[in-house]
């Protein structure tokens, strides 16, 4: 169970790492967030998210593999994960429920069954 929580951790660790050689971003006036777009090596889009003024991670991201498949989709609040976030691999899908940017559950999606829990 841990292996799993490891793993998809793992994933997006990997993918945030290969991404930071090229990005777009830009200001949105009307919600004072910083839109973020970064990509892979072959062009794809590797995640795509937005930072507040004060440079911390806030709103809803998605990250994705070199083939442009999401691989996870989450929100920050001022750079906390918070609620449920959502992980592919190998055509399964976990809910890992957040609070106060810990680990509260992971879920299987196709059984529903919990994988960890936080007691």
């Amino acid at each position: 169970m841990k292996n799993v929580v490891m793993t998809l951790f793992f994933l997006v660790a990997v993918t945030m790492g290969y991404a930071q050689k090229e990005r777009d971003a830009k200001l949105n006036k009307e919600t004072n967030l910083i839109e973020v777009t970064y990509y892979h090596d072959n062009g794809k889009i590797s995640q795509e998210g937005t930072f507040d003024l004060a440079g911390k991670l806030h709103g809803e991201w998605a990250s994705y593999n070199e083939v442009g498949e999401k691989i996870s989709l989450g929100t920050y609040n001022k750079g906390v994960r918070t609620g449920t976030w959502y992980f592919w691999a190998n055509g399964n899908q976990k809910e890992v429920e957040f609070n106060n940017n810990t680990i509260a559950s992971v879920v299987d999606s196709k059984t529903k069954s919990p994988v960890v829990t936080k007691n």
